[in-house]
């Protein structure tokens, strides 16, 4: 991908000259702060200029949005951060998805990503909301798919994953081609079987338990 600058999906729209690139490029960028501090944990965020507003923040950029775009985010790697142009190919192979976004376009240091609404099984889990079956069974099939494209997935939990409308998504897939293998989602899984009862599913769990756990599991696959 030596072009910096492309557009990801041919249907006409988007390009260098759409308004909302003209956005990113001259108000965005020069004016959002955002800096990796350290590389296992989420980036932070200093100042996101008005009017975007900050959708999340990962290991690797920050996610933000637009009013006056409402179906798409932008993804914006934090300086010094590697990894655009493979969630660009990540994106290209994966075309078009139910259970995936979509890369409209990208340029120097940003991805534009069609939006997916829901809720992260983590905030699921964090506020007593009930996920059902078939969520665990559309990752497992987006999963399967991605795989069936050449790609490995990697570093799925449940802050990379979403219920929306009763159905399961997959909101990052930045690490998909990663070489070595992870076992994240098949764990995650044995604990939704063993430990996700019927009784439990509406209580919510303090987000500082959460965190031991994530701790945890990563000191114990260390």
């Amino acid at each position: 991908m030596a072009d910096n600058h492309r557009t990801m999906v041919d249907d006409g729209v988007w390009g260098e000259r759409h308004p909302f690139i003209a956005q990113i490029e001259r108000r965005l960028l020069p004016e959002l702060r955002i800096k990796s501090e350290q590389p296992h944990d989420p980036i932070a965020v200093y100042r996101v200029p008005v009017p975007w507003r900050l959708v999340g923040a990962g290991n690797y950029a920050a996610v933000v949005a637009h009013p006056d775009f409402p179906d798409v985010v932008v993804k914006v790697y934090a300086p010094g951060r590697p990894g655009l142009d493979e969630e660009a190919e990540v994106y290209r192979r994966l075309g078009r998805h139910p259970a995936y976004s979509e890369c409209l376009y990208y340029g120097d240091g940003y991805l534009v990503l069609r939006r997916l609404n829901g809720i992260t099984l983590y905030d699921c889990i964090r506020k007593g909301i009930p996920i059902p079956r078939q969520v665990i069974d559309d990752i497992d099939e987006a999963l399967a798919y991605a795989v069936s494209k050449g790609l490995r997935p990697h570093d799925v939990h449940g802050k990379n994953v979403m219920m929306r409308d009763g159905r399961g998504v997959v909101v990052d897939v930045s690490d998909f081609l990663k070489p070595e293998p992870c076992r994240m989602w098949d764990d995650l899984k044995k604990a939704y079987d063993r430990f996700y009862l019927p009784p439990l599913r509406r209580v919510p769990i303090p987000g500082f338990v959460l965190n031991a756990v994530r701790k945890g599991y990563r000191l114990l696959k260390r």
